[in-house]
């Protein structure tokens, strides 16, 4: 049984793009989104690597995708995310952040990606990465349908709650424990842990990490994980994927624990 965890961010910090807007394309080619939306995911992307995406562009976003979601067919989305994501994200993965991993499992530390992405999207990636849980923003579907409202979202201080249940659950010692995020909007994420680290932050979290003495990692190098996968460890447990979630940075919901995915036997 592990004593503490490392917890991740998911886009910025393990790779080197937002996991949600790189399914732009796919969303397209399978007729679920409009050429408008495509070019406004462009928009949202090119701002999201600038680094410009504050709390209120989060939030206008959020409400943008929730909009655009509603209606959808979860199976559909399924299939798309299954055909396309881990082509898209497994050379995108910053090679710091596989190495860091390893490196955690290693020490024996648990490994948790804590995401503001839909679960579909985030527990793929949480497989790959060979992840002992994820937290991920879930939606609501009702009769196989995309309702644009959230039932859970992982996001700011609902982020830290999370890992705060999950030390419960587990057993963890979040004093001795590890965060890496790139934004400031994730600061209660790094005040939970004993170690929080700064990863290509913002001009935001990087004053916050140089103020506070944090460290501060500059992730360069993106590369194909399966090229190295003899490195990578595979899941001690398995990372359940679900298809609550929309695949989206989805609507808040109320101050409410997420459900986690990769719960170990035994």
């Amino acid at each position: 049984m592990s004593e503490s965890a490392a917890f991740f961010d998911l886009d910025k910090t393990i790779i080197a793009t937002s996991s949600t807007l790189a399914m732009g394309k796919s969303f397209y080619a399978a007729g679920l989104i409009g050429r408008r939306d495509v070019i406004k995911g462009a928009y949202a992307r090119l701002i999201y690597h600038l680094g410009a995406v504050d709390h209120d562009r989060m939030e206008r976003m959020r409400r943008d995708v929730a909009r655009t979601v509603a209606g959808w067919d979860s199976d559909r989305v399924k299939a798309v995310i299954e055909e396309d994501l881990i082509t898209l994200i497994d050379p995108l993965v910053y090679d710091e952040a596989a190495a860091l991993i390893e490196g955690h499992h290693a020490e024996g530390r648990d490994v948790v990606i804590v995401s503001s992405s839909g679960e579909e999207i985030v527990g793929p990636i949480g497989e790959l990465l060979g992840a002992d849980h994820v937290v991920a923003s879930r939606s609501v579907i009702d009769a196989g349908r995309y309702t644009g409202r959230v039932e859970f979202y992982a996001y700011g201080p609902y982020k830290a709650e999370a890992m705060r249940a999950l030390a419960a659950d587990h057993g963890w010692d979040l004093e001795a424990s590890y965060a890496y995020t790139d934004s400031f909007t994730d600061l209660p994420m790094l005040e939970a842990v004993g170690h929080p680290h700064a990863v290509n932050p913002d001009r935001a979290l990087r004053r916050e990490a140089v103020a506070r003495d944090w460290p501060v990692l500059d992730f360069r190098h993106p590369v194909r994980l399966r090229a190295r996968i003899s490195r990578v460890p595979a899941p001690r447990t398995p990372v359940a994927v679900g298809l609550a979630g929309a695949a989206v940075m989805a609507a808040a919901a109320g101050w409410r624990v997420a459900r986690v995915h990769g719960r170990r036997a035994g």
